[in-house]
């Protein structure tokens, strides 16, 4: 276990990027991981970061969200492909 100065070490990306197993494990156990000294950035388990996000549950993805809300029950007219000429919907009077 870590001593608790190590705990608030600072990884620079490069030990980042080749101890990226320990730097999640620390996270689960031991808490937020800090990555950078020019800029710095936060790893976090995905269960924190929603609690304090305030987000119950994962959301579903954009697709399941689309067919859970798509409208239902409207018929949209659809003109015929064979009518000639074929009318313009949003054309402007003047024919533009």
């Amino acid at each position: 276990m870590n001593t608790p100065l190590e705990a608030s070490k600072v990884w620079t990306v490069a030990e980042a990027k080749s101890r990226l197993s320990e730097i999640l494990r620390l996270a689960e156990r031991e808490g937020p991981q800090r990555i950078g000294t020019r800029q710095s950035y936060v790893v976090v388990p995905e269960r924190v970061w929603r609690e304090k996000a305030g987000e119950a549950s994962p959301r579903p993805p954009m697709g399941q969200w689309l067919l859970d809300h798509m409208p239902r029950g409207e018929e949209l007219p659809v003109p015929s492909r064979r009518e000639q000429p074929r009318e313009i919907p949003f054309a402007d009077e003047d024919g533009a």
